[in-house]
């Protein structure tokens, strides 16, 4: 046996092993999956492991961190499309999905729900009928796989459509993407938000399977640029510093506004609603960030939503991996002690 065959199987039993005792996919309505959702974060989008497991930054006892932190779920960035092979199969890479097994065995084991996030927003935003075979071969792939897994685990179609993938041809996309997913998991919860980049005020354009009633819809939520993106050269706001967030009746009024217009909607059309990113760069100065961090969580909370904070590592951080602890003021933001 080889050392890869035998990992394999070691977290293919693993993975197996979680699942144990937990509900099945057809036991859970999507309403009450959204509750217990809960408070998630983001995790291992941009992370080594996906190239090696050796350069992980992310490692088995953050799953745990995560759990004992006060987070109910977490939402796994994922970037599979340089990992697959040449069309029309795209097959994912045994090592890329070896990796994937690994995260969603750790995470059940520490009772964490796992949202699997296909976050190729990029590529298909930039070039949505070159990367379309990528696409609904990724969901070809994963959906069987893990159609026997537990009402834990949940797919989400796609991170921020945008750019040329308009709200029209976004509608199509996510019909064919939920269609490959509903032949093997008819009953798995499932997230998909509006193009714009899952932006609130594009709801309205969103068209979703009336008869399809297990899917929670996702908004993102970074109002205003100026603040949670000043110093983000990515944003186009590198010299765009030294913007506060001072928690202002008029300022949280401008929270309260926009989520209510998410929430009318999820009223109107009878869907739950779960905030899948929300945060501050960390340019701006703590103080601010940590009022913003809270007032859109509470917010959030006071509707009934779930969230996930972005994000664990990296930037926005809420974890500092190299020093082994919490980000104190944005953790205690996010939850409430």
């Amino acid at each position: 046996m080889t050392r890869n065959f035998a990992k394999w199987i070691g977290v293919t039993m693993g993975l197996l092993m979680a699942t144990a005792g937990h509900a099945r996919a057809e036991e859970i309505d999507a309403a009450t999956q959204n509750k217990r959702l809960g408070r998630a974060v983001n995790v291992l989008g941009y992370d080594p492991i996906w190239r090696s497991m050796d350069r992980a930054r992310f490692k088995a006892k953050h799953f745990k961190t995560i759990k004992d932190g006060g987070f109910n779920s977490i939402r796994v960035n994922l970037h599979p499309f340089r990992q697959m092979g040449p069309p029309p199969d795209c097959k994912l890479g045994d090592s890329w999905t070896q990796t994937l097994d690994w995260i969603i065995t750790n995470a059940l084991s520490d009772d964490l729900l796992v949202i699997l996030d296909l976050h190729e927003f990029n590529a298909m935003g930039a070039n949505p009928e070159a990367n379309k075979e990528k696409f609904l071969a990724f969901w070809k792939q994963i959906a069987p796989k893990f159609k026997d897994a537990p009402s834990n685990v949940i797919f989400e179609i796609l991170n921020e459509p945008s750019g040329k993938l308009t709200p029209q041809l976004w509608n199509q996309y996510l019909a064919d993407a939920l269609a490959i997913i509903r032949s093997t998991n008819p009953a798995r919860t499932v997230i998909v938000g509006p193009a714009f980049w899952n932006g609130i005020d594009h709801l309205r354009e969103l068209k979703l399977p009336e008869q399809d009633r297990n899917l929670i819809v996702t908004v993102h939520y970074y109002a205003p640029m100026d603040f949670t993106h000043q110093g983000a050269s990515w944003a186009g706001r590198a010299d765009k510093i030294g913007v506060t967030w001072d928690g202002t009746d008029q300022q949280r009024a401008a929270i309260a506004r926009d989520f209510k217009r998410a929430a009318d909607w999820a009223t109107a059309n009878n869907r739950p609603i779960f905030l899948g990113e929300f945060g501050a760069y960390d340019k701006a100065e703590m103080a601010s960030r940590a009022r913003y961090t809270a007032a859109v969580a509470r917010t959030a909370e006071q509707l009934g939503w779930s969230w996930a904070y972005w994000q664990f590592d990296s930037d926005f951080v809420v974890y500092d991996i190299a020093r082994d602890q919490w980000v104190d003021p944005i953790h205690k933001a996010l939850i409430a002690q």
